[in-house]
């Protein structure tokens, strides 16, 4: 039994402060109360340390790909065996609902050689998990060119779309667009237009969105912009009238000149995050501290000396946190491995593993930390690697399965 002096209740009429490094802990444990929430919120739906799921690949349709394609991946063995697919014009980014009932899909267009003025579109499939097949639900217009990148905001309510735009006319752009109870998704209810510019010539020439990631604690979303070299931030008001983004105050954090960058991602506990730069394939470093990025250190992805082309792409962390990955195209053509120092977010390069193909965009890490999935878009491939969970090292010995031209995964439970 505790004893009157270990206690720290206290009775109503006791108005004596807390210790100082009492408070300051209770605000932080509380802090990273919140952040756990929001990452078990913005993970794959019912994401358990094992066992079978739905593996979702998105694809660039055209030259033998269709759309989207599902497969069963066995997390204890590693093992990849086709279900079905689903006819999709370039579903090249998808995202799953929270409860694994609904996919959302870019139709990334009109694309290099496209008109400018054909817009691209956000699509939406009812997804059964327990055979693993899509229903086509509906369709709506982007309201912008390219759109790249999807992401949901924490509380179900909107879709968030990265309008790349290769064309300086309309520009990049990102766009908001209400989810309905059947899953359907709405025409977009606002869409914000960046302007800005580089120093890479036919790069640069205009902003041009890559993505969007919300905030640890759901109240900001923060937008890359490779064109403009800006990662730009917003508040998120759910209940705004038609203007449920507002830029914040500062607008954006600036990054190096001609760097471009592209995906970013949060530490495990919220207090940084990271960036791949992916003109000159590095990774930047940011405290995460009251809604403001602020830098620490950027670190190059490619070998001293390396003289070929880059193109850093995506970039995620291990499950436990321990760990950052970034895959890197041009000549290189590998994934590189960061181990992570949890008290100040710094990186240590530990390794390199070739991507066993050509220009590896996306990939993922299954909840077990077990398997790393990288798809080789220009080789028709998708590899999985076994990921060594104390080292964070992937094991060259891997698997590789046929897909026409992969760019993107998502991983949901088979019920």
């Amino acid at each position: 039994m505790m004893s009157e002096r270990g206690r720290i209740s206290r009775s109503a009429g006791d108005l004596r402060p807390f210790p100082l490094k009492l408070i300051r802990w209770i605000k932080r444990f509380s802090f990273i109360l919140s952040v756990v929430a929001v990452n078990a919120c913005t993970q794959e739906p019912g994401a358990p340390a094992g066992g079978v799921y739905n593996l979702l690949v998105g694809t660039y349709t055209g030259g033998g790909s269709e759309g989207i394609y599902i497969y069963r991946f066995d997390s204890s063995t590693g093992s990849v065996t086709s279900v079905s697919s689903a006819k999709a014009e370039n579903p090249s980014y998808l995202v799953t609902s929270r409860d694994g009932r609904f996919v959302y899909a870019v139709n990334e267009l009109p694309g290099d050689s496209g008109p400018a003025s054909r817009r691209g579109s956000i699509s939406a499939f009812g997804f059964d998990a327990g055979t693993g097949t899509l229903t086509f639900l509906n369709r709506v217009s982007a309201e912008g060119n390219d759109p790249c990148y999807l992401s949901l905001s924490p509380d179900g309510k909107y879709l968030v779309s990265a309008n790349y735009s290769v064309a300086a006319d309309p520009g990049g752009s990102f766009s908001v667009f209400p989810l309905a109870a059947d899953g359907r998704v709405g025409a977009a209810v606002q869409t914000v237009r960046h302007q800005g510019r580089g120093p890479v010539r036919g790069r640069q020439d205009s902003a041009h969105v890559h993505s969007a990631v919300f905030s640890p604690d759901g109240r900001s979303l923060f937008v890359q912009d490779l064109g403009a070299d800006r990662i730009f931030e917003y508040r998120y008001a759910p209940d705004g009238d038609r203007r449920i983004f507002t830029p914040a105050d500062p607008r954006d954090v600036p990054t190096t000149p001609g760097s471009g960058p592209r995906h970013l991602v949060f530490s495990i506990d919220g207090r940084f995050a990271y960036v791949t730069n992916e003109l000159d394939a590095s990774v930047g470093v940011y405290r995460y501290r009251d809604g403001r990025l602020t830098p620490i250190e950027t670190v190059s992805m490619s070998e001293p000396g390396f003289k070929g082309k880059v193109g850093a792409a995506a970039i995620h962390l291990s499950p436990d946190g321990r760990f950052l990955y970034a895959s890197n195209r041009g000549d290189a053509n590998e994934i590189v491995i960061y181990a992570v120092d949890a008290d100040n977010g710094r990186l240590t390069l530990i390794g390199r593993q070739p991507s066993l193909g050509r220009t590896p965009r996306e990939f993922l890490i299954d909840p077990s930390g077990r398997w790393l999935i990288a798809g080789n878009q220009d080789s028709d491939s998708v590899v999985v690697f076994r990921r060594d969970v104390a080292t964070g090292k992937l094991d060259p010995d891997a698997t590789t399965v046929p897909v026409g031209k992969p760019v993107d995964f998502k991983l949901v439970p088979v019920r």
